[in-house]
This record gives structure tokens, C-alpha cells and sequence, in this order.
């Protein structure tokens, strides 16, 4: 048996990862405001043992509010939704995406800080930038900064939130009833900061969290967002479509994050991986060929917003344009995780048919039955390419009740993932140590 465990989360996008997951029969299109709906997902990860559940989020609907939406939108703030969902669970993760192009570290810092408290250490920060030009017309309309300088900010807003939940030393609470001293004198500190684009005095409202920092996360696969990853992440949210494109960024991040001056396995890398599941692969193939012709053509307006380019430039049986397989770089959406779409497409050469049968949103596609989702889930994993993944089935819940059910414990009986949770922390479901305070770490040096 191996000693090293998977590490497993569920990526939670409305009713599911296929377009037409709201449109397939049993599904309801108004799940994704339902609150019902989201605690039963989060009880059925959790009767999974999965280290956590993760939202994405965007402040606009990436398009045009002119035209019709033919998919309901990330609508619920994240942190609003997994302050609900902490109070219904006990041991798995909840991580929110928030972008730091929009918002002010001090909020960032006290509102991801509240929540650990509250879930009692089981949170995290998925650190974003933000390239939707529709996001930044609801912020002022002013012109979207470049890549270089959003991540520039990121860095900073980074160091100060950082700072911001050390601003309290881990001892800073006396509580002492006798004499009236809530606080040990000294041990509360202002952060100073002065910097590009922030200036904030500090400290916080509140004490450390029971995990000293709530988790970072990180999801960008440019090289800004890798060397973002490589310096501050605990995991990677990657998105790879292909075992040799996992494996060269795994190298990649393990080596930016040994020149940062961490170890090489300080973060836990895990991509998404979207899957169709039946009893058997001819019933997930015919699952899948449902979910398609309910989307129809829309699944190439799909992949054309994913890859920033006009849904014309695209044709089933062609191959992608041929400006995009040169490499041509743009600062509309996200150049890393489209890169890993490109880099497949010109590797394989894929006409775009044969694209959409291989990925979902970026990531990479699995059809079958449980033992086939379980052999490439272990693949890559035991080349070393992955710490685990964000699960991203098909349609919800269906997809993720069916995976819970039948590949996860073909993935224990093989001792590849825990059979009970064995820690209360995310930090310590992804084996990583509670962070004490800078005070501390400088004293002990």
C-alpha cells in the first residue's frame, strides 16, 4: 500500500461542469440559489471524506447582459455561502474564491480570519486576479491594468493580509478575569504598511485562527500566477488537460518554489478533473451524448468564451485558428489555463470535435466506470504529476453521489485515500502544519 494519500475536493459550479448540466432530466435550473441544494452537496462530500469543498466566483456574468444566459451564473458570494455550509458540516474544507484586483486586503483578511474561527480552522483563500472586462466595468470602469500589474497588486495584497493575521501574537489573549486584562500587553501590533498600492496600519479585529492562516490556494497557470503560487500558495487549483503538460508543471512550480526559498513539496497541486460516471463506460458514454445534444451548439460558444475568441473562429471539424496554435498572447481571460487547451489541441492535433471530447472547461475529461475513473485518477497521481484533485463531475448531485459511492472506495480499498477523517484542520487534511506567529518563528531562530 502506498503511504501517500490523495488529496480530493469538489470544484461546485451550479448544477454541474457540462453545459447543459441544468437542462438533464431530474436537474433544477433553480438549484443554484437553493440552499438546500448546497448543504446536501457539502453532506454528501463530507460522508466522502473530502478535504473540501471549493467555490469559484466571478463579480459579472463574463458576457454581454444584453444577450440571453444559457447557463445560471456563479451568483452566491462564496464566503456568505460557506459561512452557511460550515454550520452544517464538521470536518470538511471550505475554500472561497475572491479576487484581489476588486477588493481591500484589511476586509479580505478579517473576513477569511472570521470564518476559520468559526468552521474552527477548515478554511481557505483561493487567491485570484481578474482579466473579465465585464468585472471591471462594475468597479469604477477604469482600464484594466496588465497582467504584470495585477499580479504586482496580488503580491502585495498578499503580504499585507499576511500580516494582518499576525498582527496578533498567538498568546495576545490573557482573558484574565482577576485583573481585568483582556490582552498581554505587547503582543498586539500594528503592520505599517506602506507599499505600490496598499497603505494599511493594522492590526486586526480578531486573534489568530485555530490554523494560524487560513489556507492559500492559487489558480492562475500563467507564468505570473505560478511564480504567484511558487511564493505564497499551500495548494494549486491547476488546470491540465494531459499527463505530460502535468508533469512539466509540476516541475515547473516545484522549481519556482525552491527558489523562493521553500521546500520543493510545500504546495499541494491539484487540477481539475471533470468526469462522466456510469456503471459502465458504455452507460457514462451514453450519459455524456445525452448532456451533449441537449447543449448542442453550444458547447462550441462554450469553449470559445473559455478560450477568449469569437465563436465563429471556431468549426466542429477544424482544427483551432491558427493564431491561437502559434501561441498569440492576450490579456482577455486566463493565458495559462488556455495554454493547456492550445498546447493539447497543437500536441494531439485535434480538430475541435475531437477537443471537446478530450476536456471540459480546461481540464481534463474522464468518461467511464468507476474502476476506469479510479485508474486515472491513480495515473497521475503516482507519476507524480498531481497531489490529488478538484473533483468537477458532470452534473450535481448525481455525479458527485455516484463518485462517493462507487470510486471511492475502490480508491481506498486500493490505500490511496482515508477511509475517516484523522485531522479536524484543512491545513492538517492536506498535511500541512498550523503556521505560528512571526514573533514566535523569529524567536525560535
Amino acid at each position: 500500500m502506498s503511504t501517500r494519500q490523495l488529496h480530493l475536493g469538489v470544484n461546485v459550479l451550479s448544477d454541474g461542469m457540462h453545459p447543459a448540466a441544468w437542462q438533464y432530466p431530474g436537474a433544477d435550473p433553480n438549484w443554484f440559489t437553493d440552499l438546500s441544494f448546497w448543504t446536501n452537496l457539502a453532506r454528501i462530500a463530507e460522508r466522502g471524506t473530502l478535504d473540501a469543498l471549493f467555490l469559484a466566483d466571478s463579480p459579472s456574468l463574463f458576457q454581454n447582459p444584453g444577450e440571453p444566459l444559457v447557463a445560471p451564473p456563479l451568483a452566491l458570494d462564496p464566503l456568505i455561502l460557506l459561512s452557511t455550509l460550515a454550520s452544517v458540516t464538521t470536518h470538511l474544507g471550505l475554500i472561497a474564491t475572491v479576487s484581489t484586483s476588486f477588493e481591500e486586503p484589511y476586509n479580505v483578511a478579517r473576513r477569511f480570519a472570521s470564518l476559520d474561527h468559526l468552521s474552527r480552522g477548515r478554511v481557505a483563500w483561493n487567491v485570484v486576479t481578474s482579466s473579465d472586462p465585464y468585472a471591471w466595468n462594475n468597479f469604477g470602469g477604469t482600464a484594466q491594468p496588465d497582467r504584470a500589474q495585477r499580479y504586482r497588486r496580488a503580491a502585495e495584497f498578499i503580504d499585507v493580509v499576511r500580516a494582518l493575521w499576525d498582527s496578533w501574537d498567538d498568546d495576545a489573549v490573557l482573558a484574565d478575569k482577576a485583573s481585568g486584562a483582556f490582552s498581554r500587553p505587547g503582543a498586539i501590533h500594528t503592520i505599517g504598511h506602506r507599499g505600490e498600492f496598499f497603505s494599511v496600519d493594522g492590526p486586526l479585529t480578531l486573534p489568530r485562527t485555530p490554523q494560524g492562516h487560513p489556507v492559500l490556494f492559487q489558480a492562475g497557470g500563467s507564468p505570473g500566477g505560478l511564480d504567484l503560487a511558487a511564493r505564497y500558495a499551500d495548494g494549486v487549483f491547476a488546470a491540465q488537460a494531459s499527463l505530460p503538460d502535468a508533469l512539466r508543471n509540476a516541475a515547473d512550480l516545484k522549481a519556482r518554489t525552491v527558489a523562493h526559498g521553500r521546500p520543493r513539496d510545500a504546495i499541494r497541486i491539484m487540477p481539475g478533473l471533470s468526469f462522466v460516471l456510469g456503471s459502465t463506460e458504455a452507460e457514462a458514454r451514453r450519459r455524456h451524448d445525452e448532456l451533449n445534444e441537449l447543449a448542442g451548439e453550444r458547447r462550441l460558444a462554450h469553449l470559445a468564451a473559455q478560450l477568449s475568441v469569437n465563436p465563429a473562429e471556431l468549426s466542429w471539424d477544424q482544427p483551432l485558428p491558427q493564431w491561437l496554435l502559434d501561441g498569440a498572447v492576450t490579456d482577455a481571460g486566463s493565458q495559462g489555463a488556455r495554454d493547456i487547451v492550445v498546447n493539447l489541441a497543437r500536441r494531439e492535433r485535434l480538430t475541435v470535435r475531437e477537443l471537446l471530447e478530450r476536456v471540459i472547461t480546461w481540464h481534463r475529461l474522464v468518461i467511464g466506470g468507476p474502476e476506469q475513473i479510479a485508474d486515472a485518477i491513480e495515473e497521475w497521481f503516482v507519476a507524480g504529476a498531481v497531489d490529488g484533485f478538484n473533483l468537477m463531475p458532470d452534473v450535481f448531485p448525481s455525479g458527485l453521489e455516484l463518485f462517493v459511492e462507487h470510486v471511492i472506495p475502490i480508491l481506498r480499498q486500493r490505500g490511496l485515500f482515508r477511509r475517516e477523517y484523522t485531522t479536524t484542520t484543512l491545513r492538517g487534511h492536506l498535511g500541512l502544519g498550523r503556521i505560528p506567529d512571526r514573533r514566535t518563528v523569529a524567536r525560535a531562530g
